[in-house]
């Protein structure tokens, strides 16, 4: 059990649905919101309710001086079976999975550290909006520990002498050099951090959500394809997406230079 959950009225996740965005907040801010077991499985439990058809962008942020320190080493360490760190990384991979695999996009709000797995986190976001003053490392390789799992997401993002580098020095880069590698979109002042992930949300919900949904789908796996498969899925996906509801509307209030009203379907 976390020792952080104290009492049924602070849990390790917060979550708070409003006019379409739901935002999940990580909320171990004394350990800095470090990944412990029960962290993964109330994470996963949250982003569940992300298929909600109500639900048209997901926010992931951090309670406290941090978005995420990453893995509880001391919770590893004290449970120091291979059948423990298998099961552990196991379930991280699912919940990072589950982030691509939602319906909706996903956008972490960073600010303060986010490091290894939370460094993770952030790379298998689908977007990114970072404080100024929020730092990412791939720490592990200090305390003799690989961050292999991070490197899935990290090179994926970024290019691969870049992401090696992080990995084998465990140095921190600022959030200007983060966006300049691809692993944020934007940066902003704190104070304009909430404002700015707002922003973007509400780009979001302004399209339609057939077409969102649908190509977010798309664009994870034309990825893992190669280009002839890959456009041959695109082709497909395109000529769907042209059948639904939300498409002739959209192309209709364009001629007819109007907004248009998303049936959603």
């Amino acid at each position: 059990m976390d020792q952080s959950q104290t009492t049924a009225a602070e849990p390790l996740v917060h979550t708070k649905l409003e006019d379409g965005v739901l935002t999940l907040t990580l909320n171990r801010p004394q350990q800095y919101n470090a990944l412990s077991w029960a962290m993964l499985e109330a994470l996963r439990e949250a982003l569940s309710s992300a298929q909600d058809p109500a639900v048209r962008v997901v926010v992931l942020a951090g309670a406290g001086k941090a978005f995420c320190a990453g893995h509880d080493l001391k919770e590893m360490r004290a449970n120091c079976t291979l059948d423990f760190q298998r099961r552990l990384f196991a379930l991280c991979s699912e919940v990072m999975l589950s982030l691509i695999r939602l319906p909706v996009p996903v956008i972490a709000r960073v600010h303060g550290i986010a490091t290894a797995a939370g460094c993770q986190l952030v790379g298998m976001c689908d977007l990114a909006v970072a404080s100024s003053q929020a730092r990412f490392a791939v720490s592990g390789i200090n305390v003799g520990l690989f961050c292999s799992t991070p490197s899935v997401a990290l090179s994926r993002n970024m290019g691969r002498k870049e992401a090696f580098e992080m990995l084998v020095t465990g140095e921190f880069i600022d959030a200007e050099e983060a966006r300049r590698r691809g692993l944020v979109n934007r940066v902003v002042a704190p104070e304009a951090l909430d404002e700015e992930v707002e922003r973007l949300a509400a780009a979001i919900k302004a399209k339609s959500p057939v077409a969102v949904r649908m190509g977010k789908e798309l664009f994870y796996r034309q990825l893992e394809m190669g280009i002839e498969a890959a456009y041959q899925l695109a082709g497909e996906v395109m000529a769907c997406n042209m059948m639904a509801e939300d498409a002739a509307e959209g192309i209709d209030a364009f001629i007819e230079k109007r907004p248009p009203q998303w049936r959603g379907c």
